[in-house]
């Protein structure tokens, strides 16, 4: 006799964000707009590196976005433990639903981290935004990694 079972998948799609450490014009409003698209395309978890203006606006815009759709996730992935995230504690938590360290590159030297960070995130998500400016730095290192992992990409 056999046994027969129905299985329900759920895929959730990922989306992630690099841009380079310093903006110099306001780009909030194409960040939401690229956000938005994410959203409407089915991404409901949304991955961030916490580490500069450009992260900082792209997890304001994934914020904003939370207003009208409760059911997107916005995760700040550190490199290595950082003593802000202590003292800006509160911060996190009220911007972030949650805060990982990717167990695989805990305890590597944190020259390699942050590169093993955006590799792990750019493996993980669906597609990938960037704002990319020049070709150099790891903005572009990123860049460069989602094109050959054949990401979809949009820049801002």
């Amino acid at each position: 006799m056999c046994s027969f079972y129905i299985w329900d998948v759920v895929i959730i799609k990922r989306c992630c964000a690099f841009g380079h450490r310093e903006i110099f014009n306001d780009i909030s409003e194409d960040v939401y707009n690229v956000v938005m698209n994410e959203i409407n395309a089915g991404i409901e978890i949304f991955y961030c590196g916490c580490m500069g203006s450009f992260d900082n606006s792209f997890a304001y815009a994934v914020s904003k976005a939370k207003k009208n759709n409760p059911n997107i996730k916005l995760i700040c992935v550190k490199p290595y433990m950082t003593k802000e995230l202590n003292y800006l504690r509160y911060y996190y938590e009220e911007l972030y639903d949650d805060i990982i360290i990717p167990s695989e590159i805990k305890g590597c030297h944190y020259k390699s981290a942050i590169t093993l960070r955006n590799k792990w995130m750019v493996d993980l998500c669906d597609s990938v935004i960037f704002y990319l400016k020049r070709e150099y730095g790891g903005t572009y290192t990123a860049y460069k990694y989602a094109k050959r992992k054949n990401k979809k990409i949009t820049i801002i």
